[in-house]
C-alpha cells in the first residue's frame, strides 16, 4: 500500500515555491504546479514524438519530480552545476533515500526509479523529451516574470540561459514541431492558466494548491495504484492520464463547487452539458481529431470505469476489470479508482492545512465527510479506508 510519508512528500511540493528571489505574481509559482505544467508539456511533445514509450515517459515524469523533492527548492543554475560536477553522487543518494518509500509498491517500480537515475541508456529519448518540457514550462513561468524584473540584476543572463537551452532543444524533432504550431502551444498555455485557479478559493489554507497541482497530485496517485492493482500496460497509462486531465474543462468554466452543482436538480448535468460546449469550442480546436477523442474519454464521465467493447465506450465495475478487462486491447480506465483519489488528494489539503494551524468549519466538514464516505471502503482491490485514515482530523 502507499505510505503517508510518500504521499505527504508529494504534497509537500505545494509549498516548494519557484522563482522565490524574483519579484513575481502574487499567487507564485509553486514546484507542484511547474511539475504538472510539465507533464502536460510532455503530453503535446509526447504525442508528436515518434516511437515513444509512453510508460517510460510517465514513470520518468514521477521519478524526476521526486527526485527534485529529495533535493528540494536548489537555485537552477546552482542544481545544474552541482549535477554536472557531482551528478553521480547526487543520484545515487536521492535514490538511497526514496528506496525506502518506494519498496512497497509492486511491480518493480522502485527498481526502475533506480534505473532510471544509475543506468546510462535508459530511457533516453523519453528523458530529453522531459527535458523539453522542462524548459518549456520554465519559459512560460519566465515570461511572466521577466516584465516584472526588467531592471533586476543577472534577469537578462537567465533569459540568456533558457533561451540558448530551448534553442539546443530544437534539434529534437517533436520540439521543432511544436514551436513551429501555434496551436499545440495554444494548448499547453491554456491549460497552464490552471495554475491561478486556486482550489477552496474560499477558505484559507496552507498551502494554497491550484486546479493544475491537484491534477498532478490525482495522476500520481493513481498511477500508484495502477501499480497495486497490477494493472495492465494501457490502463496504467490511461489512469494517469485521466487522472492528469480530469478537471481541464475548469481552465473555461472554473471551479464550480459540489454544492453548487447539488443545489438544483439537473444542474449538474446542464454544466456538464456547458463544459463540453466549451471545450469542443475553444480547447478542441487547437489540437488534432486523434487527441481529441483520447481527452474526450478521459474527461467525459472522467469518473466511470470504463472499457472500449466493440468499437464503444462501455462502463463497467473496477472487479470486472481486473478479472476479465486488464487487456490493453480494451483500453481500460478505473473512473472510480481516479475519484476515489481526487477526493484522497482533497482530503490531504484539508489534513495538512489543518496541522499548520490554519483550518476553517468548511476544511473541517469536508475532511469529517471525505473520511466518512471512505471509511472501510475498497475500490479495486485498492483500501481506501486507510488511506483516507491517514489523513483524518
Amino acid at each position: 500500500m502507499i505510505r503517508k510519508s510518500l504521499m505527504e512528500l508529494i504534497f509537500e511540493a505545494a509549498s516548494i515555491e519557484r522563482w522565490n528571489d524574483h519579484i513575481r505574481p502574487s499567487r507564485g509559482f509553486s514546484e507542484l504546479d511547474k511539475q504538472s505544467h510539465k507533464m502536460i508539456c510532455a503530453y503535446v511533445l509526447g504525442k508528436l514524438e515518434p516511437d515513444l514509450d509512453w510508460l517510460k515517459l510517465i514513470e520518468g515524469g514521477i521519478f524526476e519530480f521526486l527526485h527534485r523533492l529529495v533535493l528540494t527548492d536548489i537555485k537552477p543554475p546552482i542544481f545544474h552545476r552541482l549535477m554536472e560536477e557531482k551528478g553521480a553522487e547526487l543520484n545515487r543518494w536521492a535514490v538511497q533515500e526514496m528506496l525506502p518509500e518506494l519498496q512497497s509498491i509492486p511491480g518493480g517500480f522502485a527498481e526502475r526509479f533506480q534505473r532510471y537515475f544509475t543506468e546510462e541508456g535508459y530511457s533516453t529519448k523519453e528523458k530529453r523529451v522531459l527535458e523539453a518540457a522542462h524548459y518549456l514550462a520554465t519559459k512560460w513561468e519566465f515570461d511572466i516574470i521577466y516584465d516584472m524584473c526588467r531592471n533586476y540584476y543577472g534577469i537578462d543572463k537567465t533569459k540568456f540561459e533558457i533561451d540558448s537551452k530551448l534553442r539546443e532543444l530544437e534539434k529534437l524533432p517533436c520540439f521543432k514541431t511544436f514551436l513551429r504550431n501555434k496551436n499545440y502551444q495554444g494548448f499547453a498555455d491554456l491549460l497552464g492558466e490552471l495554475r491561478f485557479q486556486q482550489r477552496w478559493s474560499r477558505s484559507p489554507r496552507i498551502p494554497s494548491t491550484s486546479v493544475i497541482g491537484h491534477m498532478l497530485i490525482v495522476g500520481v496517485l493513481s498511477y500508484l495504484c495502477s501499480c497495486e492493482m497490477g494493472a495492465c500496460r494501457t490502463r496504467a497509462i490511461n489512469n494517469y492520464l485521466a487522472g492528469l486531465f480530469h478537471d481541464i474543462p475548469e481552465v473555461l468554466t472554473r471551479d464550480i463547487v459540489s454544492p453548487v452543482k447539488n443545489s438544483v436538480e439537473g444542474l449538474d448535468e446542464l454544466i456538464k452539458e456547458i463544459e463540453q460546449e466549451q471545450m469542443e469550442s475553444v480547447l478542441y480546436p487547437l489540437i488534432p481529431e486523434e487527441w481529441q477523442r483520447e481527452i474526450a474519454y478521459y474527461t467525459q464521465d472522467e469518473f466511470e470505469t470504463k472499457v472500449i467493447l466493440g468499437g464503444k465506450v462501455t462502463f463497467v465495475t473496477c472487479e470486472e476489470v481486473n478479472a476479465s478487462y486488464n487487456k490493453d486491447e480494451f483500453m481500460p480506465v478505473d473512473g472510480k479508482v481516479i475519484r476515489g483519489c481526487d477526493h484522497l488528494a482533497a482530503c490531504m489539503e484539508t489534513y495538512v492545512s489543518h496541522t499548520c494551524g490554519v483550518t476553517s468549519h468548511t476544511l473541517q466538514e469536508a475532511n469529517r465527510g471525505l473520511c466518512a464516505k471512505y471509511k472501510n471502503s475498497c475500490i479495486g482491490g485498492i483500501d481506501f479506508g486507510s488511506l483516507f485514515d491517514y489523513f483524518m482530523i
